[in-house]
């Protein structure tokens, strides 16, 4: 809750500052692939990826990837480089927790969310909510069940934070990350509503599809919002170490 509060009062910060809200998808993929980034050096410094979840990764290989192929089919632009970027540094980060030495730091007994119980979900949802443009229906589905996959592909790691209860650095500099991405994704369509935005409020009475889409945004943000307020807590106290009390995430 508190989380959510102060994602508010930065979306109300963001209202008064941010001109060109296309900035903010921008900024959104450059946190992410900076919390990749993070990770990489975590693997590289410490030759560790305890901590960390397999199946998150894996998660987010995939929807970058199914991101990468529409975008390629039905659009090209600055989104499409970073999806590359980040996608590239994702597989850079799964062959070092599968096939390297740091493999064996690779705590398998704490990643129980598997990444085929998030993944089935969102395919039957891509199916039954997806946009109504002019594009092939394959791609129209493929589009949609990477929006939903994107919104759920952290609850894996979550769930590891959640046994541990104790964060260590780097897996919550790269969490932050995450957290910070998504709220930039969110606050792109946010910002749009509060200011009227005569189009995007007519396609929010259209169908479902820009509801889902909507709330997905909404959700993935929703997610994260906690850790990332214990987050700022524990370095404004200057403690630098991430407790979480019981109930979050």
């Amino acid at each position: 809750m508190l989380g959510m509060l102060g994602g508010v009062l930065l979306l109300l910060l963001l209202w008064r500052t941010i001109e060109d809200h296309d900035t903010l998808f921008v900024l959104a993929e450059l946190s992410h692939f900076a919390g990749i980034a993070v990770l990489a050096f975590k693997i590289h410094s410490r030759k560790s990826v305890a901590g960390l979840s397999l199946q998150t990764q894996l998660l987010t290989a995939i929807y970058l990837s199914v991101r990468l192929f529409c975008s390629f089919m039905m659009e090209y632009d600055i989104h499409t480089v970073l999806d590359a970027l980040t996608l590239l540094a994702t597989c850079i980060i799964l062959y070092c927790m599968t096939s390297t030495e740091v493999a064996l730091t690779y705590q398998k007994d704490q990643d129980k969310v598997k990444f085929y119980y998030v993944v089935v979900p969102c395919v039957v949802l891509a199916l039954i909510a997806h946009p109504s443009t002019s594009h092939a229906f394959p791609f129209r589905a493929l589009w949609s069940f990477c929006v939903y996959l994107e919104a759920v592909s952290v609850l894996p790691q979550l769930r590891m934070i959640q046994k541990s209860k104790v964060v260590e650095r780097f897996t919550a500099h790269y969490v932050f990350a995450l957290g910070l991405s998504r709220f930039m994704s969110c606050a792109h369509w946010l910002l749009q509503i509060m200011e009227g935005n005569k189009y995007l409020l007519q396609a929010l009475g259209s169908g479902l599809w820009p509801v889902m889409v909507l709330l997905s945004e909404i959700v993935q943000t929703f997610i994260l919002a906690d850790f990332c307020y214990y987050y700022v807590k524990s370095y404004a106290e200057g403690t630098g170490v991430i407790r979480l009390p019981t109930g979050v995430v």
